[in-house]
């Protein structure tokens, strides 16, 4: 059987289905090809369901100190089965909104394995193991990426398990190893160690989130160090060994002094890899770079013309959104409208532990490599009026502003809603605000997001607060 289509989209994640949305939007014959549920890895085995749990976990955290509020509320504990379950079914709503989406703006949603045979010729697996060759105008692939996987960890699903397995546990680990403290092992350890799990974080660069502002950093160690998690960085895990009574792993640290820890089961969250074999690339005369990464121009335009790239599976920033503002850039370009790509520089982080971490744009340490000029302001949430009264007074935002001109080169929170207050500093930042201008907006009282303003202040001791 044969269909064609202006626009075929593989891969229906936060870049594939907001892809073939934005093509539909664009008055074009869209169809998206998904091997498996709709949503892809974000929407139902990373970042919604993961969210669901850390939910979970701060309900938890804040019941076991409500007393402090003046709430007597007696025992708590989790019921683990109940808290895994609840994110399933957050993730399986999230992945009935995509399949909705899809019937709104009529596109036709193929089930299957896809493989470019040429430019503009897809051919397409069905579960059933049948094939149907697709033609399309323009192909966009958006396959994401896996958990890498390492020879001394063996994934099994039971004591060597990625995220993915995590997610579908059905037994929590009294205690629990974590190699790698990027997000996805940073989140994690929270939410373990809420719960009551023994968690050993594991990194071996020198600080937890290697890609954050080193200050950042350093105040989310010692937060998670206060919480009882215990944090190895500048350290490798030299040697795990699985028996009976668990895993027994080998630490190693940058002085060359080991530590021995035996554990029930060992989260392997160490890097990802491209979903870009069994595509076809090669054959169709796709590049891709030494990672396996699709190599795209700036609309996400692959070697081949009329095939583009979007979201993990083109690398930069593994991030969902960054997916889904790729996926604009490239049905803009099909569509022949003129708008310039992506600015990777304003893509911002955020990791969803407690306390959050936000950021975007340089930190300080890469202005000091650029040898840049700046200005730097701190507000810590110990002197904000709201963080006070909702008990959470922990972090700082820390605000880069180039001397020159004003110019904000970078912003970096750690503290509670962190990820929600980072919003205003994009906006910031794509507007090229300054320093006057962020602090010269008013910021309504009391809230945690006057902590903005008080940093833009303090870039040039203007700040009445501190």
């Amino acid at each position: 059987m044969e269909n064609t289509f202006d626009i075929l989209v593989i891969g229906s994640g936060p870049g594939g289905y907001v892809a073939a949305i934005k093509g539909a939007q664009g008055g074009k014959k869209v169809a998206l090809v998904e091997k498996s549920e709709l949503g892809g890895i974000c929407l139902n085995w990373g970042c919604i369901p993961t969210k669901a749990l850390l939910k979970s976990a701060e309900l938890l955290d804040d019941l076991k100190h409500a007393a402090q509020f003046g709430i007597q509320t007696g025992a708590v504990s989790a019921d683990f089965a109940k808290i895994m379950n609840r994110s399933r079914d957050v993730a399986r709503q999230n992945s009935n909104g995509v399949q909705f989406l899809m019937k709104k703006h009529k596109v036709e949603v193929l089930k299957g394995q896809a493989k470019i045979l040429a430019k503009g010729l897809v051919e397409i697996t069905t579960p059933e193991g049948g094939k149907q060759t697709v033609k399309a105008g323009a192909v966009i692939v958006a396959t994401g990426a896996s958990p890498r996987q390492f020879p001394q960890y063996p994934i099994d699903g039971k004591t060597f398990v990625t995220y993915r397995q995590t997610l579908a546990l059905e037994a929590q680990p009294k205690k629990l190893l974590i190699i790698g403290a990027g997000a996805i092992g940073v989140e994690f350890a929270y939410f373990f160690n809420a719960l009551g799990t023994e968690v050993h974080l594991v990194e071996m660069l020198p600080q937890l989130l290697p890609i954050e502002d080193e200050e950042i950093a350093k105040g989310l160690l010692a937060s998670f160090k206060k919480q009882g998690i215990h944090c190895y960085v500048g350290t490798q895990v030299a040697e795990t060994k699985a028996g009976k009574s668990g895993v027994a792993a080998r630490l190693v640290d940058a002085q060359k002094q080991e530590t021995k820890i035996t554990v029930d089961q060992v989260l392997v969250a160490v890097g990802m890899v491209p979903n870009s074999k069994d595509l076809g690339l090669e054959a169709a005369g796709v590049k891709t770079d030494e990672r396996s990464f699709i190599q795209v121009n700036g609309h996400q335009e692959t070697s081949v013309q009329g095939v583009y790239a979007i979201g993990d599976v083109a690398g930069r920033q593994l991030l969902a959104h960054k997916a889904s503002a790729e996926a604009e850039a490239a049905v803009a370009h099909i569509l022949g409208l003129a708008v310039q790509g992506v600015d990777y520089g304003q893509i911002p982080g955020c990791t969803y532990c407690q306390p959050q971490v936000a950021s975007i744009g340089f930190t300080e340490k890469a202005c000091r490599e650029k040898k840049l000029d700046f200005k730097i302001g701190r507000f810590p949430f110990s002197a904000s009026g709201k963080a006070r009264a909702i008990g959470h007074t922990e972090g700082l935002v820390k605000l880069i502003f180039g001397a020159k001109y004003g110019e904000l080169l970078g912003a970096h929170i750690l503290g509670c809603d962190a990820t929600e207050l980072l919003a205003e500093l994009g906006l910031a930042m794509k507007l090229e605000a300054t320093y006057e201008e962020v602090m010269g907006t008013v910021h309504a009282h009391p809230t945690l997001s006057e902590s903005v303003m008080e940093a833009a202040a303090d870039s040039h001791g203007l700040s009445p607060h501190i």
